[in-house]
Formats: structure tokens, sequence, C-alpha cells
């Protein structure tokens, strides 16, 4: 830390450069797009200042609201579905057990292949004619079970869900696999020692020593979910009917699908004031969590 105090002046000036580059390319962007919000815009001819309207639009529009309930869902699914399992693999794969590292590679595959690749491939797997999972459904003479996976608006935000769940699950256990082996071994010693089982450790340790560990995961995983878009853009673009949209497809069919930019800009600022919203709020609650 002392390092640090006495070479301040030669760290700003290293970092200055990167935040100038952000700042223009980044920060910039985003604070035009969101002025653009107040303004009819077709991305060619000259804004015309509209006010409050754009957000009246969007606020009045059903389809809209479709999206964001579609955005909660995928929230929920992840949070619910991503960190429990990451946490539960980090734990498993914390023990000395035989191929640690492979299963380590394997679960964490899914995160560095591209979403678009991954989009093919469940579209693929889901496909209604030529899947492979109807197929095996058929050999294990389950036909009732068959379905139409991205095409049946009933369950296709269920299946969209799965392929998020399993694409991110790596990257959160890797996350509490650095939580989890940062746990002084002491600790847990004393408490085997104690006579203390498994889920006593687990619920009495181990989640109490990582929970600013969760409450970061967390944060994330509501970040992530909010601004969703490539995956169910490959798989469905928003589809059946409507039945996948989310607020990141709605801000793109309106802006680039009919030339709203203006309108685009106003629903990017609504999805930053959301997601921010419901960090704030989760940080909230889980941050009394952690006081009791």
């Amino acid at each position: 830390m002392d390092l640090i105090f006495k070479n301040k002046k030669t760290i700003t000036l290293a970092l200055l450069p990167a935040l100038l580059i952000f700042f223009v390319i980044v920060f910039m962007p985003i604070m035009r797009s969101f002025v653009y919000g107040f303004y009819k815009w077709n991305g060619l001819g000259e804004p015309i200042y509209v006010g409050w309207k754009n957000f009246i639009d969007i606020l009045t529009d059903k389809i809209f609201w479709s999206a964001f309930k579609n955005n909660l869902f995928i929230v929920a699914a992840s949070v619910l579905g991503q960190i429990p399992i990451g946490l539960l693999i980090a734990i498993v794969l914390n023990k000395k057990l035989k191929s640690t590292s492979f299963f380590r590679t394997i679960f964490f595959l899914p995160m560095i292949l591209s979403t678009v690749v991954v989009g093919l491939l469940w579209s693929t797997i889901f496909n209604a004619q030529v899947g492979i999972l109807n197929q095996l459904l058929t050999k294990l003479g389950l036909e009732k079970l068959e379905q139409d996976w991205l095409g049946n608006p009933k369950i296709a935000m269920y299946t969209i869900s799965i392929v998020i769940i399993w694409q991110f699950v790596g990257f959160y256990m890797i996350i509490f696999l650095a939580a989890l082996q940062n746990i002084p071994i002491d600790i847990i010693e004393a408490a085997e020692i104690d006579g203390a089982g498994e889920l006593h450790k687990l619920f009495k340790i181990t989640i109490p020593m990582i929970w600013d560990t969760i409450m970061a995961a967390v944060v994330l995983c509501i970040a992530g979910s909010m601004r969703t878009f490539d995956l169910v853009f490959v798989m469905t673009k928003g589809g059946p009917a409507h039945a996948t949209e989310l607020m990141a497809t709605y801000m793109y069919n309106k802006t680039f699908e009919v030339y709203k930019y203006g309108y685009g800009s106003a629903v990017s600022l609504i999805i930053f004031i959301l997601s921010l919203s419901l960090i704030l709020i989760s940080r909230k609650v889980m941050s009394k969590r952690e006081d009791i």
C-alpha cells in the first residue's frame, strides 16, 4: 500500500491514456445515447426534440412490459440456477478428488464458447423436426414428452433459461472456487474436530465466510441477465409472438428494424434504470441477510 502512495503520480499518468480512451469510446456514446432518448430520430436526418414522448410510448407499450416480465424471469432463473449450481459444483471440486482439473475445464468450457455457437448448437438440439432431444425421447418411448421447444410460447422461455444457466454456471463455479480456497483450513479442521457435519460446515462456516463473494456474484448475475440479447436473438429473435422478447431485443428491433433511434435510446435508458434498481434492491436485501 505504501508503494502505491509513493508512486501515485506515476500510476495516475499510466492510467490516463486508458481512461481517456474509455471516456471517448464508451462513456461519451452512452451519455449521447441517453440524450437522444428525448428526440425523434431515424439515424440520418436532423433529430427532433419530443421531450418525454418516447418514454410515455414505451411505458404504455404492452410488448415492452411483456419483455420486462421475461427479463425478470431470466433474472430469477439465472440467480436461482447459476448461483446455487455453481456453488455446489465449486464445493465438490474444491475437495481433493481425482481429475478435478479435468472437470473444472469441462464445466467452464461453455463460458468460453461464442454465444452464437451456443445458440446455434442448442437451436439444433431443440429443433422440433430434426432435434436430438425429440429423437432421444422417441428412442426412449417417451413420444408424449416431445415438444416444439422453441416454437411453443408456453415453454420457450423455460427452454431459453436452461441454455443460459448451462452456459454461465461455469463462470460462477470459478468465482466460488477462488473464494473457497481462501477459507483458512484451520477453521474447517477445528469444526471437524468438534464433530460438525457437512451441512453444518456449509451453512455455518462456508457460506458466511464467502457471503461477500456470493453478493458480488448475484450482482453480476442480475446485470448480465438484464442485458441478455445475443443468445435469444440467435435462437428465437424474441419469438414466437414475442414470447421470448427481452428488453434488449425490443430495443434492437425498434432501433435497427424500424429505424427509431431516439425511441431505442429511450429504451436503453429505461433498461439502465431498471437494472440499477434491481441491483440496489438485491444488495439491500442481501446486506440485511448478512447482518442477521
